[in-house]
């Protein structure tokens, strides 16, 4: 998407950061002096980093529950399992009992991801070295098949949060990595495609709008529908990607990673339609919902700049409301993309 591949990875490190709000912290600054060529080498680094940060305060564990023939008693005991022990002349009582284990999801999920990238032939020798020395910290845990991994199941919560930012790097390469037919190598796909660009997008125009403008309410809020009769059966939701909100002065932005920013008929380029219908349905049932109260509602469509010849850069004026269409060139250096998104807001809302 964009041209100059080190810096966009590098980008992509920052919109990572931002993300999930936790490469920020002191562990990672020098992977963000590093220049990468690929993303297997960025995800190795950080998660090698991040592993480590994890060991320094010890494995998350969880309770699972265990059953043994023990010669003692532990927990409780299994009244079937111990009289079959019976029968069978072993002196031996079958208990069951809780036990704390790092054997859990989260950490299975870690170490088979990990196992995936060593099998990576771009990765570079020094991160797989690393990764294998914190592998034996891990010899307690099993390995999935990361295909099977319900992700939109798994839940954090205080004691496992720091494993917010790792575990969505493992799911961005579970995702991506894919097996060949070639002995058993595995190839990075297309995992920087459209659809998981774009979620990350978002996130980052999010986060970074909620940490460099506190005086904004930002939220990926829900905007209701202006009904007359109150009736919505059947009306889809409409889930916003970004609000900017101060006081009666809203801006609703809907971020869009595409591989091309416009659509061609008959050699006319136009704007693709059915994001531009949308953008405008948003603001004008957020500016419904303001009544007659003095108050200002706009939109905007900020597009991914691709290497399209054509960047949209229009503002329009739509019954009442300013509905904007720009790009934001992730081929500059982050600074360039900071004040790129500085400046709508300063342009748009401020």
């Amino acid at each position: 998407m964009t041209r100059d591949k080190s810096i966009l990875i590098k980008n992509i490190y920052y919109m990572l950061s931002y993300a999930f709000q936790t490469l920020n912290q002191s562990n990672y600054e020098e992977i963000a002096a590093e220049k990468f060529e690929d993303m297997q080498n960025l995800f190795a680094a950080i998660l090698a980093k991040g592993i480590g940060f994890q060991l320094k305060q010890g494995l998350y564990r969880e309770y699972r529950n265990c059953q043994e023939d023990l010669s003692v008693m532990r927990g409780k005991i299994n009244m079937q399992g111990t009289i079959r022990n019976k029968m069978s002349r072993r002196q031996l009582l079958a208990c069951e009992f809780d036990e704390l284990s790092e054997n859990n999801l989260l950490n299975q999920i870690l170490k088979s991801t990990v196992l995936l990238l060593l099998k990576h032939g771009n990765v570079k020798a020094r991160y797989k070295d690393d990764l294998k020395k914190k592998m034996l910290i891990f010899s307690a845990v099993d390995t999935l098949e990361l295909t099977s991994v319900r992700w939109s199941a798994i839940r954090f919560g205080r004691n496992n949060q720091n494993y917010r930012m790792l575990i969505s790097i493992c799911q961005l390469l579970a995702e991506g990595l894919l097996l060949t037919t070639e002995q058993g190598e595995y190839r990075l796909a297309a995992f920087l495609d459209e659809q998981r660009m774009c979620r990350l997008y978002e996130k980052f125009i999010l986060e970074y709008y909620r940490k460099h403008f506190p005086q904004l309410s930002v939220t990926a809020s829900q905007i209701p529908w202006a009904l007359d009769d109150g009736s919505g059966t059947m009306l889809p939701v409409m889930q916003s990607d970004i609000t900017l909100q101060l006081g009666s002065s809203v801006l609703i932005i809907d971020a869009k990673y595409y591989s091309h920013t416009t659509q061609e008929h008959y050699g006319r380029h136009t704007l693709h339609s059915g994001n531009l219908y949308q953008i405008f349905t948003y603001v004008k049932n957020k500016d419904y919902a303001f009544g007659e109260t003095p108050h200002k509602v706009s939109g905007l469509l900020l597009y991914a700049k691709t290497e399209d010849q054509i960047h949209p850069d229009q503002t329009y004026q739509m019954h009442g409301n300013e509905i904007g269409v720009k790009t934001l060139d992730l081929n500059l250096p982050f600074e360039g993309i900071r004040k790129q998104l500085d400046g709508i807001v300063r342009e748009m809302m401020l």
